[in-house]
């Protein structure tokens, strides 16, 4: 288009001769060019910042959990779904932290070492935790095994027996031991009173063979491998083991919120007769797995969602996997959910567009105002060229006046020269954006006419004689004098 308005202004007004053919300055580069470029380089920042946004709103996170102790379940199922996580090439992926136990887990939380952790519901949760998930339930089993030898005593059946025995506790947390006091304390036993002695899982075994305690305490999930052969070893070596029942499990309960009445079925242990032979009343308590505060809200939906949805992926490989629950989201729960789960859980889980879409309306609103001020700033500096060139096509219609007054062909030639720059200056301030197509198209008209009434005036001058034509000239050249 700009090229055919050029060609329509090709002509010269001096001697006929085309003006591209005269040497002229070389034309700036188009401004409309100039704008498209401008244009497109705004347009591609702004997709590559959309999809450098995009990228890393979506890149995988990295959550550090930490979990113990060594060799337990716990490892196990968050190794498990280190690696699903991984090979689902899921948006959050995880980085084991191992610990020596629960308390050791809950400490690198609130130190900021980690960003999950699995924590007991029944040890010091730090004030920075919050729920994801419930990992598993944990039941308290207590039982006491008949003496043999010198060592043979009265028959332990209740709790309240236990004054002035010992007690062994698998495992060597503190948390079972504190545990066992609360037991105590509820059925009046001073826990002073009472010998406790802790070993190893491993070791539960060869210290019921050794007859080290009259009864035992274990905590674990109800089909805990540790606790069936700690009890299946006190059947083979010590006889009939006797279950004690905390029948008071809903007073604990209730002074306790950590703590829930539960029950164990009969017949969990196995043996013959079962073991237990009946439903045994107890407490229970939860494995819970925690964030810490912190953590993006989106992270941990997403992280939420992922954990229930390998679950069942997990269950043929370690069946305490199909034990996982969503956590507790009532305001008064013991511990408080995360809200990134909570959104999860109650289906509130915003999409990208739902968390993105306010910001990325106004970024477009401001970018278009930003266009919107930026044209206008443009038209203002190129006001005084566009007024320079409005004051040159006035001076061409007044030079069509002049022209059809002439009385030399000398007068009409620097008239032509005159308008062969105003020209110039036109195309250049129509490659400068600052004369539009339609005041060019205005400006040809003005342009025509001024070539008729110069090719007219000539050719009414060229008719006259030389001599009418010099005396014309001295007799304008006297009046000017």
């Amino acid at each position: 288009m700009k090229l055919g308005l050029k060609r329509l202004f090709g002509r010269s007004m001096t001697g006929g001769l085309d003006l591209a053919e005269a040497p002229t300055p070389p034309s700036p580069r188009s401004a409309a060019r100039k704008t498209a470029l401008v244009t497109l380089a705004l347009v591609l920042a702004i997709v590559g910042a959309l999809a450098g946004g995009y990228y890393f709103a979506m890149r995988p996170v990295t959550l550090k959990i930490a979990v113990g102790p060594p060799n337990s379940d716990d490892i196990k199922v968050v190794q498990a779904l280190t690696q699903a996580f991984t090979q689902n090439k899921s948006s959050v992926r995880l980085r084991p932290i191992q610990t020596d136990g629960a308390t050791a887990s809950a400490v690198a939380l609130a130190e900021g070492k980690a960003d999950l952790a699995i924590v007991r519901g029944d040890v010091d949760v730090p004030k920075n935790a919050q729920a994801v998930a419930t990992l598993r339930k944990n039941v308290v089993v207590l039982w006491s095994v008949p003496g043999k030898g010198k060592k043979k005593g009265a028959k332990i059946t209740k709790i309240a027996q236990l004054a002035g025995h010992r007690v062994g506790v698998i495992g060597r947390t503190q948390a079972n031991v504190n545990l066992l006091k609360v037991i105590l304390q509820q059925y009046g036993v001073d826990p002073a009173k009472v010998e406790v002695i802790q070993f190893p899982a491993n070791e539960a075994a060869e210290a019921i063979k050794a007859q080290k305690a009259d009864a035992y305490l274990a905590a674990g999930p109800v089909n805990s491998k540790i606790t069936s052969d700690a009890i299946a070893a006190s059947a083979k070596d010590s006889g009939t083991p006797t279950f004690l029942a905390i029948d008071s499990a809903d007073a604990i309960a209730q002074n306790h919120p950590v703590y829930e009445a539960s029950e164990i079925p009969a017949g969990t242990y196995g043996g013959s007769p079962d073991r237990p032979d009946d439903e045994v009343k107890t407490i229970s308590f939860s494995h819970h797995i925690v964030a810490r505060k912190g953590v993006s809200d989106t992270t941990i939906a997403a992280f939420t969602r992922q954990l229930f949805a390998v679950r069942q992926q997990l269950v043929a490989e370690f069946p305490l996997a199909a034990k996982i629950e969503t956590p507790d989201t009532d305001k008064d729960a013991v511990i408080p959910v995360h809200p990134g789960a909570a959104a999860f859980v109650d289906g509130e889980e915003k999409t990208f567009l739902d968390k993105y879409s306010d910001y990325i309306w106004w970024t477009l609103m401001a970018l278009s105002a930003m266009g919107s001020i930026g044209a206008w700033f443009a038209g203002y500096l190129k006001k005084d060229e566009r007024n320079n060139n409005n004051h040159q096509r006035e001076r061409l219609l007044d030079m069509i006046a002049t022209a059809r007054k002439s009385e030399t062909t000398e007068e009409l030639d620097q008239m032509q020269t005159e308008a062969d720059e105003i020209l110039r200056d036109t195309l250049r301030c129509f490659d400068h954006g600052a004369v539009e197509e339609g005041a060019l198209t205005a400006f040809n008209i003005v342009l025509d006419q001024f070539h008729t009434a110069v090719a007219d005036r000539k050719a009414v001058l060229f008719s006259m004689p030389q001599n009418l034509q010099r005396a014309g000239a001295q007799f304008r050249a006297a009046g000017n004098a």
